[in-house]
């Protein structure tokens, strides 16, 4: 067999497995959305991972999410990572798990971040809302 027929013939199978694969993500997509549904059932959960990167470690996804504990977060990851949602990454120390799914792809919102609402809340309640109204002149008032 020449070079170039097993060019041509790598092409092929790359295409093919191309295409099977385009098959198998649409055929699983259904049951990633259906176990994402149920596994992430609360706004912790859906937040903290969605945050789950890979860059971000316990401490800070347990900040930002307005949770007291990271192993409560650790304990998520390992939860995950049986499931097949995410891979765990070797870091300095330990390790960090990162999501595999985009929620906003499968229609399922994702929560605020609670340090961003505390900082909205205190901005709110430090802002006094001072509402000046000009009272409306009537029409005679205002021909007049």
């Amino acid at each position: 067999m020449s070079e170039e027929e097993k060019k041509d013939k790598q092409g092929i199978m790359i295409e093919l497995l191309e295409e099977m694969l385009k098959w198998i993500k649409f055929a699983g997509l259904k049951e990633v959305k259906n176990t994402l549904g149920s596994v992430l059932d609360t706004e912790q959960k859906r937040l903290v991972y969605h945050l789950s990167d890979g860059a971000r470690g316990t401490v800070e996804i347990s900040k930002l999410a307005g949770i007291g504990s990271t192993k409560t977060v650790f304990d998520m990851w390992q939860a995950w990572l049986k499931l097949s949602l995410g891979e765990s990454l070797p870091v300095k120390g330990g390790s960090r798990f990162k999501r595999s799914f985009d929620l906003e792809d499968f229609g399922i919102e994702i929560p605020r971040m609670k340090e961003v609402e505390k900082e909205e809340k205190q901005v709110a309640e430090s802002t006094p809302s001072e509402k000046t109204e000009v009272p409306k002149q009537s029409q005679e008032e205002s021909h007049a």
